[in-house]
């Protein structure tokens, strides 16, 4: 207990200027604090109010927002659980603590890569500038494996804007054969219509450096750019992307229960990226809001001469 309340709570019996002797506290820094007590209360009852938008924003994340993306929810005037008060990122973070929330961290990811020694090479047309001046012009891709019951395995396949970071298309399955990315491949050009002049950045695996994923890039006008063999950093967007899913959607679980609860959760968590989940690189906004932003945004016109 705090030596000022014990003072306040005993002082009718003993008397504040002995307690205070006792306590060796001086009597003026005593009443300083009794002065203060209504500001004091009413700080309390605002962060007590405060508390119960942040676990539902938190809650509402699936308990994966930390500090910064739960402030902007606070902050965004048109969220659910936005309003009119500015909250400092600095008061989120102490409530949050006292209240015992935190966002999830990310962990190591498993190498889901097979590289084929005789495929083809395309060259890097990324050089690890994970970004674009426009949607639909260059786009990342990779494959990440879901851990299902004790030992078994789903894979999924992205298709990853990097202006917006919008997932343009994805594919799970059972197995890792071509048809994996040719199907998020296909996802992609349903979602945007064409694909045609896009750059799609990849690995070295063997879906990806095969003859039929060749073909279909061709296809669809798209340009394949290809990462060093062995370097992740190369494919560095991706690699956070599938690392970000797993922690979010796994949230410490060794594995998923089964099949079913893997591709319902995954389907969940995917939608829910591209529509509401804040993406720190897009000022908090969601890939898809992001993208609207963009367009709704006016082109500033110089004044005529």
């Amino acid at each position: 207990m705090n030596r000022f309340q014990f003072v306040a709570d005993h002082s009718t019996r003993f008397g504040v200027k002995r307690l205070c002797r006792v306590l060796g506290i001086a009597r003026s820094s005593f009443y300083h604090w009794k002065a203060a007590t209504p500001a004091r209360a009413a700080r309390q009852a605002a962060d007590a109010r405060l508390a119960v938008r942040i676990r539902a924003v938190h809650t509402a994340s699936d308990g994966t927002y930390g500090v910064p993306r739960v402030t902007a929810e606070l902050r965004d005037p048109g969220s659910r659980h936005g309003g009119q008060e500015r909250v400092n990122h600095k008061r989120v973070a102490r409530v949050m603590r006292d209240i015992g929330l935190a966002g999830l961290r990310l962990r190591r990811r498993r190498r889901t890569t097979i590289a084929d020694p005789n495929a083809v090479k395309a060259p890097d047309l990324i050089g690890r500038a994970f970004t674009a001046a426009a949607p639909n012009a260059r786009y990342v891709g990779d494959i990440t494996y879901l851990p299902v019951g004790e030992r078994g395995f789903l894979y999924l396949a992205t298709v990853i804007d990097l202006h917006s970071r919008r997932l343009a298309g994805w594919a799970i399955a059972d197995h890792m054969r071509t048809d994996l990315v040719l199907d998020a491949l296909a996802a992609a050009q349903r979602t945007r219509g064409s694909l045609h002049g896009a750059i799609l950045h990849t690995d070295h695996g063997a879906q990806y450096t095969s003859r039929a994923f060749a073909a279909a890039c061709a296809a669809a006008g798209v340009r394949q750019s290809m990462s060093a063999v062995g370097n992740s950093a190369d494919n560095a967007l991706a690699e956070s992307f599938n690392a970000t899913f797993k922690r979010e959607t796994l949230q410490g679980r060794r594995a998923f229960t089964d099949e079913r609860d893997a591709r319902l959760t995954s389907f969940r968590w995917l939608h829910r990226y591209n529509t509401v989940r804040r993406h720190s690189r897009l000022g908090h906004r969601s890939p898809i809001n992001y993208e609207n932003s963009v367009r709704t945004t006016p082109a500033t016109l110089s004044p005529a001469a």
